[in-house]
């Protein structure tokens, strides 16, 4: 579904990522590891288009994306949940749901958000809260959902776990595996090797903007050796 050929990435004359070769098969969960300053969330940013591609490409199903706009990116499938969720803190859950699917027609909001209240249902006793006043785990959660109001083919999460109580982790880690099994595609940036391991069908390890391998993840998930090479003992150990 996704290609990346070749791809650099920046801020200005800082690269944060180089010549990365990276695919995403239809259906599927692949995980983007690596440790802080990797690379990774600049990738997904420029997937996403918020960062600019220096160098290289950006194919959806076959089609070059590499000039469209965020907004034509969403339209064409592919909606974030962003590192630190970024909701508006003085909407309520159900406006920043409302706001995550402006772009389908709007006689379809309400079927998408009881999708979305169906995955997660604390969200639904919620609903009326600012989202401000939500805890870390509600917050992932709504930002999961708000991206899923736009409809996408290709799921991105950017650090799925951080901050998160394990309850809430497990909670966002079932949600991701029933979305696996309805065909959704889904990308997730994660410091936590363990849980991303097992959730991914593929990984790649990112160090200083390049990738350092890839492979399946049940290959990764038996090569400790390797988890710790990229990662370190302690993150490894997660």
């Amino acid at each position: 579904m996704l290609q990346l050929e070749q791809l650099s990435c920046g801020y200005g004359r800082i690269r944060a990522v180089s010549g990365l070769d990276l695919a995403v098969a239809k259906g599927t969960i692949v995980a983007l590891v690596g440790a802080n300053g990797a690379g990774k969330t600049s990738t997904i940013q420029c997937i996403a288009g918020h960062v600019s591609a220096q160098e290289g490409r950006l194919l959806l199903d076959g089609k070059d994306i590499t000039g469209l706009s965020p907004q034509q990116r969403v339209a064409a499938g592919i909606a974030i949940a962003p590192e630190g969720r970024k909701l508006f803190a003085d909407l309520t859950v159900r406006e920043n749901l409302i706001v995550g699917g402006l772009i389908r027609p709007k006689e379809r909001t309400a079927r998408n958000m009881e999708r979305v209240l169906a995955l997660f249902p604390r969200l639904a006793e919620r609903i009326a809260s600012q989202a401000g006043s939500l805890s870390g785990g509600e917050q992932q959660m709504a930002a999961i959902g708000r991206a899923l109001m736009a409809e996408p083919e290709l799921l991105m999460i950017d650090e799925v776990s951080l901050g998160l109580m394990p309850k809430n982790v497990d909670i966002c880690y079932q949600a991701i595996g029933e979305l696996k099994r309805a065909g959704m595609t889904i990308l997730l940036v994660e410091q936590n090797t363990t849980r991303a391991l097992e959730a991914a069908d593929h990984v790649f390890v990112l160090e200083s903007g390049h990738l350092a391998w890839s492979g399946p993840a049940a290959e990764a998930r038996g090569s400790a050796a390797l988890i710790e090479a990229y990662m370190g003992t302690a993150r490894a150990k997660h």
